[in-house]
């Protein structure tokens, strides 16, 4: 990747990250009390919508652009000649899986934060850190790293080939795809997206919520499931379904379409 592209990559991504994250937080806060085990109004209903906005603000930026720096590179180094539609697709995908996991390791603290921050009845972001390092020390900042992955990666399957494969049918006769284009398209493999992967966010949550003495602190994601359904139903696997394809759909609208629209003024050759 030349030096323009992957500059264009950087700040685009960062933009793109800190655009939808502090626009679409209030959403992310119901979906999240939704998701927990305590329930909606335990975990503070539609109060305090902004609690824990200030770790996303710090942490938003450099992860969304860790992973359009790493999609983006991936994408160029693994490109073939003349490559078929279906490797194009697998081309995406594979580097949408590198980028995501690249961009966990900024992104699984901050969430952990946040997450801890939105349920937690006002306790502050900075004790939240404070308490975690005390009792787990630096590797608890990273509880939930694999179930993160492990979410992301089936996101991104679903929904980057999609979104690459919608701006191919949506561009112009010279190939070229509007930022409004893009935006819409990413509505539309976010949305799809967000619906199917919302068992393996409940438990993302879940793990990322629980005490230090609960079995989801192991964060082994599937026993997490089976818990979930054996205890709560096959319902409490789409909790915060709706809020969460609702976040994901604007979501993609607002990063994808950004994160094009700002590229956009880089001249890249």
């Amino acid at each position: 990747m030349e030096t323009t592209e992957w500059t264009a990559s950087l700040i685009s991504g960062a933009v793109a990250g800190l655009a939808v994250d502090i626009s679409l937080f209030p959403v992310d806060t119901v979906k999240t009390r939704l998701q927990t085990k305590h329930g909606f109004l335990k975990s503070g209903g539609f109060r305090n919508l902004y609690t824990g906005i200030g770790p996303v603000v710090l942490g938003s930026a450099p992860g969304a652009a860790v992973f359009f720096t790493v999609y983006e590179t991936a994408k160029t180094v693994f490109k073939q000649e003349n490559q078929s539609k279906m490797a194009t697709s697998f081309n995406s995908m594979f580097a949408a899986c590198v980028g995501e996991t690249a961009a966990c390791g900024v992104r699984v603290p901050v969430e952990l934060i946040k997450q801890r921050a939105q349920v937690g009845g006002g306790k502050g972001t900075f004790k939240i850190f404070v308490d975690i390092l005390l009792s787990e020390g630096p590797f608890g900042m990273y509880r939930g790293y694999r179930s993160t992955v492990l979410r992301e990666i089936p996101f991104s399957l679903v929904q980057f080939p999609i979104w690459e494969v919608l701006k191919k049918l949506a561009a112009s006769p010279s190939e070229h795809t509007t930022p409004l284009q893009s935006a819409l398209c990413g509505f539309i493999s976010g949305g799809l997206a967000a619906a199917v992967t919302t068992p393996l966010d409940v438990a993302k949550t879940r793990i990322m919520l629980a005490s230090k003495e609960e079995t989801a602190a192991s964060g082994k994601i599937f026993p997490v499931l089976l818990n979930i359904y054996r205890n709560e139903g096959i319902h409490a696997l789409f909790l915060g379904v709706k809020p969460r394809v609702i976040l994901i759909s604007v979501g993609g609208f607002v990063f994808l379409g950004t994160y094009d629209l700002v590229k956009s003024f880089f001249t890249i050759k």
